[in-house]
């Protein structure tokens, strides 16, 4: 179990005794000290032991791998549904009994009530009760109301345990299985999807345990009611009981079309978050294409569909509640007009008796029968879909193992295999090679040929359709693109080993990541952002590459990790990392770096998935060879290409990790899973939760809420409404006292409305950690979608009946007045001091909520990593141990309400009490209607009066997930996206760049990555921007395009970047930034998102970044379908879309990012060739680490530190031997840098 907190509380409900369990006494220490300061997270106690998410997993895990089973012996789909029943039955039957002794003393509660009211009819009738007997009916049912109190909340308290262990053992269930699947079924589902199941789909555990009992407890007591109305009134009751039965049938009608309803809302939801989850991956992306308003038009129609079904949905919930408050009224009519129309006579006594018992019937058979109908058809829904996502194929397990005899290898014979088995086209064909320790296996290839997806067959996530795959020995894997994890940078290195001071600081010379911690102010405990933000490129690769140093494998699998750092980094992680401190290892290098062939025990040369060939570099046909030539010889020797083995073909998933966007937040990094790994040094800094607000939500948040729903007027029109319904239905109730006395036979029948509040999506803003958004955007608007409006209308209605109630009352006997006055400042101060604390616990819950979420999505899109590394184990537990956290929270917020609600009861108990014994006393002087009025009105009045205020509080706790969404419109937002003024259209003309004293952060208290930058460009040129990782070389695009404010100026001809609008100047810049963004959707909205190319100009940027072909070929070719982030792409292939996208917008100024990687040396050449004819008339700037793109550039910038070093022409700086381009170019080898040399030479001439 891995700590989540430096301090956990032990839970003092454990050792608490029967009345502190009953009336939750072992809670008052914590409500004095919310009462006094704002909760923290160590102030939560820890889980109960049967509670944690480790043990609630397994249990269910083991019923629903045993239906499973059967299933498939009895050949059959399995049930999900079997596997929760067999689980929870027992417990969950035993607290049901509960609830069937809890509508029992409701139903006898009216019965008592008769009697007590038969004294005052008649006293002199032989049928009359003594003045004793009163006070005993009277004491009785006291003690009925106290024991209703006492049950009720015990029933609901663990029904509400039971869904939450429900809900935390599914949970469990979803990320075990995240953790397995296969790389077929990984492209049936999205990060949307699944964090849809993990908020709203699994929410539905907790709401559908309260309810489900009374699908059973309902008709059984309207049994018992039906018996009860028989022996007072006789058969008169079947006609009251008819209408029951139309209304329960109309209602089953009206959940039907509900539960359609909700499933088609659950796929928009599904796609909504999606869209969200990619916009904020994509964020930086979005913004320097100036993409914003586009997108926020995208999400708004999404969130419209969204909303009409929502809309939809309240309108046959405002059915429902329409029926709850009319049907005891209606019932109570057709009853006593069939009972007059049979000429029976009705006693004061009878009126009220079948009132009450009616007013019971309805709360249960109205209320909680239909309510169970709903949240059952709601989660079938969820747990058919949680179902479908369990069902999804895993990834087998056959290797890698551990040989018996000590001996290492990686063998491959006759290798095929497939992404797409539809397609026909193989992703690998024929491969065959044999790699033992101490060998270095080179495997090179053009973009998208099938270099990646070798390694993944190694890794056992391409399963072989023939051949075989043979993996001896324990495997650390380096992805193509990095993955990290939020924490520090010791424990993404460690990534769960002990720290070995010598071996750690060995491994972090060998990957050149000494003076990258030096630049750091807490070194290498300092902390990872979210997605790594905090890093540039290489460093991120460098800790990747690291970590798989670090855990002393057998066998190491390298995807291209040389292609993201400078050449003096690559060659120094060549040297000391991969040949020697892995040279007695089996290692697998996938590289585009050819100068380092030479080196290489083996070289494989692949082409369209096949090899062409391999060998030592000796047995090629002669020293010193092109292996660039090989590749085009071959290619040229093909006649035309084949949508077959010819052509790179898409596939499901790709060895990136990055087809799941990484929504990590402030979550517990990895650490010792171990007692004896436990090491001092190994123990990172616990990340703080976000911050929330204090106390009770201020009135602003409601009153955003509101103007947010509907203007002020309409607001106002419906609790008039309101008002007016709650009159008429009091109304009733008083002329039914009367004509209980035979003053009258009228009645009023109301039928209640709803108003339906719905809060839109806040706007978008970039600036906390994604999980933290995701969370606002899924969680808490389906809350404020859901919960909140249902919540609210009810403590409307409940305070005007509550109102009601208390104001007939006083009316009939006023010396009521006295007690009612005190009871509410009493349940008002009560409901303060709750809420200090309530408040602090609720906005806990919601920020321990967040790094669940963002602990899967940081897990899918480092699967094949953790996989590989066996670490699945280690990644579930830190996953139950945020759940766990969840957890304490979630059970405090039960156990808090609880605490409220049985002191609520108690003095209501008690309200009731003083009415019942002193009407008693004061009978003589009021008619049977007048005393059964207010008796029965008494009765009501206890339970509406603390489900108000139970009501109130739980609008309270809704309202902080309003409150949370807010905060985030409230945020400080970025420059304007237009001015009053501004640039000329066709501004720039000429593309001239001027920097004075230039310094910028990337945050406000961020370190300073551009110090004192000072130069200018003429127009047209084209600049190469080199320099180490890390040297701030992507930081200068952030500062052109604005992404944080730059101090200093900056001038594109002569107009002030600072003078004009963002969009004004980042839609007049093309940028090809190096992360590549793609979104779900088809090849030609990627390039194209809205429309604004012609076909031809589309297929024209796909020639020059030589994609053309590889698109012609696929069966949909432009309209076909990329999966989440591309990852049916190759990562090279995902780099050229995005250059397609960013040359298609045809500006006076191109910037070029590391956007061509992880492309080929050749591929590359050819493109940038095809960059300076087309763009012969802009200002290119290129950023790169292949100093062979930029060495025919015109003008060279040299970064260092985020200082420029030097900015002249590469000829001139390569006759100067100190300068540091000259020694970035001789770290690329003799021959290389010769031909480099010769090449700036004939450019310079």
């Amino acid at each position: 179990m891995l700590p989540v907190s430096p301090e956990v509380k032990p839970n003092p409900l454990q050792n608490a005794n029967f009345c502190s369990r009953l009336f939750v006494w072992w809670l008052n220490p914590l409500f004095k000290m919310g009462y006094k300061r704002k909760l923290e997270p160590n102030d939560m106690y820890s889980v109960l032991p049967e509670d944690r998410s480790q043990h609630l997993g397994e249990e269910l895990q083991g019923h629903w791998d045993q239906e499973v089973k059967r299933a498939e012996k009895d050949a059959r789909e399995p049930s999900l549904m079997k596997a929760i029943v067999k689980c929870y039955w027992k417990s969950y039957l035993i607290w049901g009994m509960f609830a069937f002794l809890e509508e029992g003393t409701r139903v006898v509660q009216p019965i008592f009530l008769g009697k007590i009211i038969s004294y005052v009819e008649n006293s002199d009738s032989t049928d009359s009760v003594t003045l004793q007997e009163a006070y005993a009916y009277a004491t009785v049912l006291s003690a009925c109301v106290l024991m209703w109190a006492v049950l009720h909340h015990l029933y609901f308290y663990h029904m509400q345990r039971v869904g939450m262990r429900l809900r935390v053992a599914v949970c469990h269930m979803i990320y075990r299985k995240t953790l397995r699947l296969s790389s077929s079924a990984m492209g049936k589902t999205t990060t949307g999807q699944i964090v849809n199941l993990l908020s709203n789909d699994v929410n539905k555990f907790d709401q559908v345990t309260m309810f489900l009992h009374y699908l059973w407890v309902g008709p059984l007591q309207a049994i018992i009611v039906t018996a009860l109305l028989w022996m007072e009134i006789g058969m008169s009751c079947l006609a009251g009981m008819a209408i029951l039965v139309v209304i329960l049938l109309l209602q089953s009608c009206i959940w039907k079309l509900f539960s359609s309803l909700w499933s088609k809302t659950t796929a928009l939801t599904d796609n909504r978050i999606q869209t969200i989850s990619e916009i904020i991956t994509g964020i930086r992306t979005i913004k320097m294409y100036a993409w914003e308003k586009s997108f926020i038009d995208l999400i708004t129609r999404l969130r419209r569909k969204e909303i009409f079904k929502i809309l939809r949905s309240s309108f046959f919930r405002g059915m429902h509640l329409a029926l709850f408050f009319a049907v005891s009224k209606i019932m109570s009519f057709v009853t006593f007009m069939v009972n007059d129309i049979l000429d029976n006579l009705i006693t004061a006594s009878q009126v009220f008796v079948v009132m009450m018992l009616f007013e019971a019937l309805r709360f249960t058979s109205i209320l909680c029968f239909p309510m169970a109908i709903e949240k059952v058809s709601e989660a079938v829904v969820s747990i058919r879909r949680i179902k479908n996502f369990l069902l999804l194929d895993e990834i087998s397990q056959c290797y890698p193992q551990l040989p018996s005899d000590g001996e290492m290898i990686v063998d491959v014979q006759d290798f095929t295999a497939f992404w797409e088995k539809e397609s026909g086209s193989p992703t690998l064909q024929g491969l065959s090679f044999t790699v033992r320790p101490g060998e270095l296996l080179a495997v090179i290839g053009p973009v998208g040929t099938g270099k990646s997806s070798l390694l993944s067959a190694v890794l056992g996530e391409l399963p072989p359709s023939q051949g075989k795959v043979s993996v001896l020995g324990r495997i650390a894997y380096v992805s193509q693109q990095p993955w990290v994890f939020s924490g520090t940078v010791r424990s993404n290195i460690l990534f769960g080993k002990k720290y070995e001071k010598q071996r750690y600081e060995e491994v972090i010379r060998a990957c050149a990541l000494e003076e990258d911690l030096q630049s750091f102010e807490d070194r290498d405990l300092t902390e990872i952002g979210d997605r790594g933000t905090t890093l540039s490129g290489g460093q991120k690769a460098r800790i990747n590459l690291a970590r798989a140093v670090y855990q002393d494998a057998d066998i190491y699998l390298l995807d291209d990790p040389l292609s993201a750092v400078d050449a003096e980094v690559s060659r120094h992680l060549f040297e000391q990392c991969i040949c020697q401190l892995l040279s007695e290892k089996i290692t697998i290098l996938v590289t585009h770096h050819l100068q380092y062939l030479e080196d290489a025990t083996q070289i494989l040369i692949l082409k369209d998935g096949r090899m062409v060939q391999k060998g030592i570099y000796a047995e090629f046909p002669k020293p010193g060879i092109d292996f660039e030539d090989i590749l085009l010889t071959n290619e040229d020797e093909e006649a035309e290409p084949s949508p077959g083995p010819g052509t790179p073909t898409l596939r499901n998933w790709s060895s990136s990790e990055s087809s799941v966007q990484s929504l990590q937040s402030s979550s517990p990094s990895l650490k010792d899973a171990t007692p004896e790994d436990k090491d001092t040094e190994n123990i990172q800094a616990i990340p703080s939760l976000e911050s929330s607000s204090i106390g009770m939500v201020g009135f602003k948040i409601y009153k955003n809420c509101f103007r947010a729903g509907a203007h002020w007027f309409i607001i106002v029109f419906l609790i008039l409404i309101n008002v007016a319904a709650q009159v008429a239905y009091f109304l009733q109730d008083w002329w039914l006292a009367d004509w209980a006395n035979g003053k009258s036979t009228l009645y009023a029948m109301v039928f209640g409305q709803g108003n339906m509040i719905v809060m839109p999506d806040p706007d978008w803003y970039l600036g906390t950690y994604s999980g933290r958004i995701l969370n606002r955007f899924s969680k808490d608007t389906g809350h404020m979608d859901d919960s909140l409006p249902l919540t609210f209308l009810d403590f409307i209605q409940m305070f005007i009946l509550m109102t009601g109630v208390a104001g007939v009352m006083v009316g009939v006997i006023p010396w009521i007045a006295i007690p009612v006055i005190p009871l509410s400042i009493i349940f008002f101060l009560l409901r303060i001091y709750f809420l200090w604390t309530y408040g602090d616990i609720k906005r806990l819950e919601c920020t321990t909520r967040s790094p669940v979420f963002s602990h899967l999505a940081s897990s899918l899109q480092g699967l094949w990593s953790i996989r590989a590394y066996k670490a699945e184990q280690r990644f579930q537990e830190v996953f139950d141990a945020h759940q766990d956290l969840h957890s304490e929270a979630w059970f405090l917020l039960l156990t808090t309400f609880q605490w409220f609600a049985v002191r609520l009861d108690i003095i209501c108990a008690v309200f009731f009490i003083v009415i019942c014994f002193g009407s008693l006393m004061l009978a003589k002087t009021l008619n049977p209607g007048q005393f059964g009025l207010v008796l029965s009105l008494a009765l009501t009045f206890t339970w509406i009066f603390q489900w108000c205020i139970r009501q109130s509080a739980e609008v309270e706790k809704m309202m902080v997930s309003a409150e949370r969404v807010v905060e985030y419109t409230e945020l400080e937002k970025e420059a304007p996206w237009e001015y009053e003024y501004r640039p000329p259209l066709d501004w720039p003309h000429e593309g001239e760049l001027a920097f004075e004293n230039v310094n910028f952060r990337h945050t406000l208290d961020g370190p300073l990555v551009l110090k004192d930058l000072t130069e200018c460009t003429e127009s047209k040129e084209k600049m190469g921007i080199v320099g180490r990782t890390g040297a701030g070389k992507s930081s200068l695009i952030a500062a052109l395009f604005r992404l944080s404010e730059p101090k200093g100026g900056i001038w594109i001809d002569n107009i002030s970047i600072t003078s004009i609008g963002l969009h004004h100047l980042r839609k007049k810049m093309s940028v090809v930034p190096q992360e590549a963004v793609l979104f779900t959707g088809t090849m030609r909205k990627n390039l194209d998102p809205f429309d604004e190319h012609t076909n031809e100009e589309l297929w024209n940027a796909l020639e020059e970044v030589r994609l053309k072909e590889t698109i012609e070929s696929l069966p949909s070719k432009m309209d076909t379908e990329l999966v989440e982030s591309g990852s049916n792409l190759s990562v090279g292939q995902r780099q050229l879309l995005c250059l397609a996208r960013g040359i298609l917008r045809k500006n006076r100024i191109l910037i070029i990012d590391n956007a061509t990687s992880y492309v080929d040396p050749r591929t590359d050449e050819l493109i940038q060739k095809n960059i300076r004819e087309k763009f012969s008339e802009c200002t290119v700037l290129t950023i790169t680490h292949r100093l062979s793109t930029i060495i025919d550039s015109e003008w060279i910038m040299v970064w260092d530190s985020g200082i420029l070093e030097d900015y002249d022409e590469p000829y001139s700086m390569l006759q100067d031997r100190d300068n540091l381009f000259y020694k970035m170019v001789q770290q690329l080898g003799e021959a290389e840098a010769t031909v480099l040399t010769e090449r700036a030479k004939q450019v310079h001439l």
